[in-house]
C-alpha cells in the first residue's frame, strides 16, 4: 500500500480534514496518555478516522509527521559503531547506511482526536522507518544493559 515516501498522503490528510471542517493542529500523541490505536486494513482507514473525530464532535484532529534527516542516521550509525566495536561489518550498520536513500522522505504520519478523555490515534509507517525505529530500539535496549562482573564474595 506505502510508497516510500508518505508527503502525498500528507497532503491528502490535510485537505480531507480540512475538507470535512475540522481544523488541524501539529502535534504528537505520546505514549503516556491514554489512548486507542485505530486499526483498519483498509489503505483509505484513515478517511474513516478522520469521519470519526467529526461524528464524535472533536473540534480538531491533531498530525504529526517524521522526516528522515541526515543526522538521525548518523547518531543512529554512531551509536550501533559504539555497541558493536571492534566488528565494523555489523549488519545493523549495513541496515542503517541503507537509510540514506530515503534522507528527506516522509516515514510516518500521525492522526489523532481526543474524545471523553482518551486520545484516538491513526498512525501510518513506511517499512524503512519501521526498519529505522527497530535499529533505535535496538541500540537503545543494549545502552541500558548493565553487565555487573564483580565479584561477589560477601
Amino acid at each position: 500500500m506505502q510508497s516510500d515516501n508518505l508527503i502525498s498522503l500528507k497532503d491528502d490528510m490535510i485537505a480531507f480534514v480540512a475538507g470535512h471542517g475540522l481544523r488541524r493542529m501539529n502535534g504528537y500523541v505520546s505514549d503516556e496518555v491514554p489512548t486507542v490505536l485505530f486499526e483498519e486494513e483498509n489503505p483509505d482507514g484513515w478517511k474513516d478516522f478522520v469521519e470519526l473525530a467529526k461524528a464524535s464532535g472533536a473540534p480538531f484532529v491533531t498530525m504529526s509527521e517524521v522526516v528522515l534527516e541526515k543526522d538521525d542516521i548518523a547518531v543512529l550509525i554512531e551509536r550501533i559503531r559504539d555497541q558493536v566495536y571492534p566488528d565494523d561489518d555489523s549488519p545493523e550498520i549495513d541496515d542503517a547506511e541503507r537509510l540514506l536513500r530515503h534522507v528527506g522522505k516522509t516515514g510516518y504520519l500521525q492522526l489523532a482526536f481526543a474524545h471523553q478523555g482518551v486520545m484516538f490515534l491513526f498512525e501510518v509507517a513506511t517499512e524503512w522507518y519501521d526498519t529505522f525505529q527497530d535499529l533505535l530500539e535496538t541500540v537503545t535496549g543494549l545502552g541500558g544493559i548493565v553487565v555487573d562482573d564483580r565479584d561477589n564474595d560477601d
